[in-house]
């Protein structure tokens, strides 16, 4: 399948890379879920162990709903401002590396405001059933390859609340199944998206 692209630059040299991938997120989400888009994806072309980069790029097979997307007044604003660079909408190359970009919900478990959270939601679902609620503590460590964060801001509810990206290297390209977020998070989720690297420096 042929698929098409554009990339996104964060110029200002002391982003906060979290805050701007959300609010870029965000924008895409608001668009997908107004038109019904299926099948867009992100991809994080600057990503390093280090950091999730300055680079996001938005991937579909339908040009014309990347260049729809490439003119929300977000991005818009941002270039004119001189805080966005944006690229044109491009072919994929062939021969691209394939990645899965994919949220992990098991990761915000391990922080103390998740946690507590949880915690709440648990005691009041014991509650509402007549239960005693007696939470066991997991003192068992667990270990996550390399993550980064995002900070998403819910219209819905207008809470914030932080979507942790996990990159995974895959074989082949898969059917574009992703989440509202453009993002792979499960069985059923799972799309991959060319990781394009090797094209950074053109934006």
């Amino acid at each position: 399948m042929q698929r098409y692209y554009f990339m996104v630059r964060f110029l200002p040299r002391e982003a906060n890379l979290a805050l701007l991938m959300g609010r870029c997120i965000s924008v895409m989400h608001g668009y997908i879920c107004k038109h019904e888009i299926k099948g867009l994806g992100v991809t994080f072309p600057a990503w390093s162990d280090a950091s999730i980069g300055n680079v996001i790029a938005f991937v579909h097979s339908d040009e014309i709903v990347l260049s729809e997307l490439k003119q929300q007044s977000y991005f818009q604003y941002m270039k004119e401002c001189g805080f966005f660079s944006l690229g044109n909408v491009e072919i994929v190359p062939s021969d691209c590396i394939e990645v899965r970009f994919k949220r992990n919900q098991a990761i915000a478990k391990m922080f103390v405001g998740e946690a507590r959270r949880r915690l709440k939601r648990l005691e009041k679902r014991a509650l509402t059933r007549d239960e005693t609620f007696n939470p066991k503590k997991n003192t068992q460590p667990r270990e996550f390859y390399t993550f980064h964060r995002i900070a998403i801001s819910s219209g819905s509810n207008k809470q914030d609340y932080l979507l942790h990206i996990q990159k995974i290297l895959s074989k082949e390209q898969t059917e574009p199944l992703f989440s509202s977020y453009g993002l792979a998070s499960n069985q059923q989720q799972n799309g991959t998206v060319p990781e394009l690297s090797c094209l950074v420096d053109k934006i």
